[in-house]
């Protein structure tokens, strides 16, 4: 529900935004950049928790490509020629939606391994 919340908030300033087409798409793209770097991110995380399962190439490109979305998305937002609490809005539902992510991709995930284990604990039962 969090994670829908920030969706909407983000899409309603982003529709609403004053200014040049280029910074409106520059924007949309920024955040769908943000958005699905910090899903790879989180799933990144979470596979390499207990052992390392990816190489550390990989990992270099999904920190890089996030930390690269996020400058790039602040930056965009830094130079934009709107009014300050204009940018407040878009700043803090940007970060609403990134912290959003995370906490959808770690829900989604512990639903996903509670599944697993008590598919495990029937399959056991049942023998």
């Amino acid at each position: 529900m969090s994670f829908g919340l920030a969706v909407a908030l983000c899409a309603t300033g982003l529709a609403w935004l004053p200014g040049e087409d280029l910074d409106r798409a520059f924007m949309v793209m920024g955040y769908v950049f943000c958005l699905s770097s910090a899903f790879a991110l989180a799933k990144y995380v979470r596979d390499n928790q207990a052992a390392r399962v990816d190489t550390p190439l990989w990992g270099a490109v999904v920190w890089a490509g996030f930390g690269l979305a996020m400058a790039l998305t602040g930056w965009g937002l830094w130079r934009m020629a709107v009014s300050p609490a204009y940018k407040a809005y878009l700043g803090v539902c940007w970060l609403y939606l990134v912290s959003g992510v995370f906490t959808l991709a770690k829900t989604l995930r512990d639903a996903h391994e509670a599944a697993r284990a008590d598919a495990a604990a029937l399959d056991a039962d049942a023998s």
